[in-house]
């Protein structure tokens, strides 16, 4: 291994399975660095001077420098003990976070970011192949009861702390299983779901409990919740998706991104599908409309079940492959970002917009008309404008709508709370998270809007500890 800083100037990826053997599966698709190649993926970082990867960057304040030290020393259990000191679930983020970190790694000024996400996968593996990582129930119980909503990022976040300090906690999944996006909305080919459930049952060996199949808000009521838990934690997440209100929109044939994805997870984890569920691309022409993550994931997914052609259309400009002038270090680098699924086939368009969906007699979907767009500046904001003479259409029978979200749109619980919402829809909280119903908080994308899944770990994070903070310290017995 090389020990010259200087030297070290190359920026390894582990790669990707080869592309005709992961198109057959639905197994992770990113390969693994060797311990050497971590090693000096991690000596790569010791020439830093002031780190701004998790001063700056890192929701979760992960103390980044100093674990690639240990890495480099082969000190890997304190790695671990020293990245889970600050992060709840590194496997999670370390196969899905677009790691805002290496974003404003020091490296990046004049050279490639240190492969900060690779590592951090390393040592949680390695955690858990050494049997480093197992339960740690506390040492002490509490008295009293803390009730989450919600099993996604947030609420697992959240109730990990908790249950830290003591409390007694329960996580209340409206679905089958807990795990929330992270089981049903993240495609099995980024984030095997085994690696999801893995995390549960070592949440569970630590005492926390969760109640399934309850949609807190109708199966339980807030009386119900009231008498039992001296705190509740909302964190439904963002369930409310931006819709396309053209003509034709109600065809048999466009649908939206989540319960295209979730049909898949389903099937993996071996839930049944209701017949409405049972949504997919074998055999169809399949336009995704949204070039987002979201909208990558559904390519490859359509891409592994047969489909026979497959368009992403985003009505944005195309990124550039390099930072502008505008968008200098340490900001997060605005570039075009090559998906592992967009390497697998398909066909991106940008600057497109979709017009009208049109069908058949029999209402089902068989072509989009779309128009190019260009942007333009008007008191201070951009607007597309269609490109003349631009029009086109395109033959499908299944239109992906995956074009965000607009927040966390009806809920019993809180509806029936008629809790305060924000101008964006959003459950409105204070600073300490809690609602305008004492003793009712939320957390993550629910109450924070859509953002990443690391952002929703770290307001999990900190919504417990304004919990704590509101229920007091332990009465002495």
């Amino acid at each position: 291994m090389a020990t010259d800083y200087e030297e070290l100037k190359e920026r390894r990826e582990p790669g990707y399975r080869d592309v005709n053997e992961r198109l057959g599966d639905y197994m992770e698709v990113e390969r693994t660095l060797s311990i050497d190649e971590g090693k000096e993926q991690a000596l790569r970082c010791m020439s830093c001077g002031t780190p701004f990867c998790h001063g700056y960057a890192c929701p979760l304040d992960n103390i980044i420098p100093e674990t690639n030290e240990l890495i480099m020393e082969d000190r890997w259990e304190e790695a671990l003990e020293l990245l889970l000191f600050t992060h709840p679930f590194p496997e999670f983020t370390a196969r899905i976070c677009p790691a805002l970190c290496e974003g404003s790694c020091v490296r990046a000024i004049n050279d490639q970011p240190v492969t900060i996400r690779q590592l951090e996968k390393m040592i949680i593996e390695k955690g858990f192949h050494e049997g480093w990582v197992k339960p740690r129930p506390p040492a002490r119980r509490r008295t009293e009861n803390i009730a989450v909503i919600g099993s996604g990022p947030a609420g697992l976040a959240a109730a990990d702390r908790l249950n830290k300090f003591g409390f007694n906690v329960t996580v209340y999944e409206k679905e089958l299983n807990p795990g929330g996006l992270l089981l049903y909305g993240i495609p099995n080919f980024k984030l095997d779901k085994n690696i999801v459930k893995r995390r549960i049952k070592l949440m569970q060996e630590e005492g926390i409990v969760f109640e399934c199949g309850v949609n807190a808000g109708s199966d339980i009521s807030y009386n119900y919740l009231k008498r039992r838990f001296s705190a509740v934690l909302l964190t439904g997440g963002t369930q409310l998706p931006r819709d396309l209100n053209i003509p034709g929109r109600k065809l048999d044939g466009v649908i939206f991104a989540m319960p295209f994805l979730k049909a898949q997870n389903k099937r993996i984890i071996g839930e049944p599908l209701a017949p409405e569920e049972d949504i997919t691309a074998k055999n169809k022409k399949v336009v995704i409309i949204g070039g987002g993550d979201t909208g990558s994931d559904c390519l490859g997914t359509a891409l592994r079940q047969g489909a026979e052609e497959v368009y992403q259309f985003e009505i944005l400009p195309r990124p550039p492959e390099c930072r502008s002038e505008d968008n200098p270090w340490p900001l997060w680098p605005q570039v075009d970002r090559i998906s592992s699924s967009h390497l697998e086939g398909g066909k991106r368009r940008w600057s497109v917009t979709t017009k009208k969906f049109e069908g058949d007699a029999g209402g089902k979907l068989k072509r989009l008309h779309c128009c190019e767009v260009k942007w333009i500046k008007k008191d201070g904001k951009n607007f597309p404008a269609e490109v003349e003479g631009s029009s086109f259409t395109v033959e499908t029978d299944l239109a992906i709508l995956a074009m965000g979200f607009l927040g966390p749109g009806p809920d019993p619980l809180a509806d029936k709370l008629a809790l305060k919402r924000d101008n964006q829809g959003n459950i409105a909280v204070d600073n300490d998270h809690m609602t305008d119903m004492p003793g009712i908080f939320s957390a993550g994308d629910m109450a924070r809007g859509q953002s990443l899944v690391v952002r929703a770990l770290a307001d999990g994070k900190n919504a417990a500890d304004k919990i704590a903070a509101f229920i007091g310290p332990a009465l002495r017995r």
